[in-house]
């Protein structure tokens, strides 16, 4: 089946469903990840300025309601890691930002190096995406391109 046929196969009414394409960020028809990624910006850009302990909270509560966003919409697509399900993206890039200095273009940075490595899959990320099922497989590999987007963001930040 289409890959865009196995997206109709979502209730954007369902809360889960909503949840796993990123509030629809997920449904455009080129770059899916990319657009996910780019949702999740205005989001970062709030993670940056308020307390780091409430921002990790809220990276943990968006992995967990994550899993079950993705286990769901996996289950009725009837596919595992659907390009549409960008909730992992979203996580991902709440990671990327995590305890970053308080500065909105460090979002952009974020942005930027989370995509990079979300595409180029390094160990052990591309390990986690071909290994790992379910919901946390699917979540799984973005936090690991997440931490290591946040690692080299710290790094290239620390020089500036």
């Amino acid at each position: 089946m289409a890959s865009r046929e196995l997206l109709r196969k979502l209730n954007l009414k369902n809360l889960w469903h909503l949840l796993a394409v990123g509030f629809g960020a997920g449904l455009a028809p080129k770059a899916p990840g990319t657009f996910g990624s780019l949702a999740a910006i205005p989001i970062c850009m709030v993670l940056l300025y308020i307390d780091p302990i409430i921002s990790a909270l809220f990276i943990v509560l968006s992995f967990f309601i994550g899993v079950k966003a993705c286990s769901e919409a996996e289950k009725t697509m009837g596919v595992h890691d659907h390009g549409g399900i960008v909730i992992d993206e979203f996580v991902g890039m709440f990671i990327s930002v995590m305890c970053y200095p308080a500065n909105y273009w460090y979002a952009f940075l974020a942005f930027v190096l989370f995509r990079i490595f979300d595409i180029l899959k390094p160990f052990p990320v591309s390990l986690a995406d071909k290994k790992v099922a379910g919901g946390f497989g699917i979540m799984i590999d973005d936090v690991l391109a997440g931490i290591y987007a946040f690692i080299c963001g710290s790094v290239i930040l620390s020089f500036i």
